[in-house]
């Protein structure tokens, strides 16, 4: 059974910094894609990052481009998001997602293994 469990997430000003990390048990997808996913209350859940194996590895939304940066550690079944120059904009429910469907990426919900999100909250 595929566990994925956030941490992390908090309180912070903006031009602040946050490390999310989501630990996997009964994963063995290493070389599948990982992701991070957002949802703000009233709005749609938005993809923030991806890592897959391929030619560029990584996606950002351009939200997100320049400031996030995802990265695993497949040595501890963990996967993390270094967010960096926090805006309010930021704020939301983080999801952890796991792919399904080996090493290709998806955004739907049933391709994915979902974390119960950790919150992030961006002041002004």
């Amino acid at each position: 059974q595929v566990q994925l469990v956030e941490s992390g997430g908090g309180s912070v000003q903006a031009g602040g910094s946050l490390r999310l990390s989501c630990a996997a048990s009964g994963y063995t997808g290493s070389r599948y894609c990982m992701g991070w996913f957002r949802q703000a209350p009233g709005k749609e859940r938005e993809r923030v990052a991806q890592i897959y194996t391929g030619p560029d590895g990584t996606y950002y939304a351009d939200s997100v481009k320049g400031r996030f940066t995802i990265s695993r550690d497949n040595a501890k079944n963990t996967l993390y998001l270094q967010m960096d120059s926090l805006k309010p904009e930021d704020t939301a429910m983080y999801y952890c997602a796991a792919s399904k469907i080996g090493r290709w990426c998806s955004t739907r919900a049933e391709d994915n293994y979902w974390g119960q999100g950790t919150q992030v909250t961006v002041s002004s």
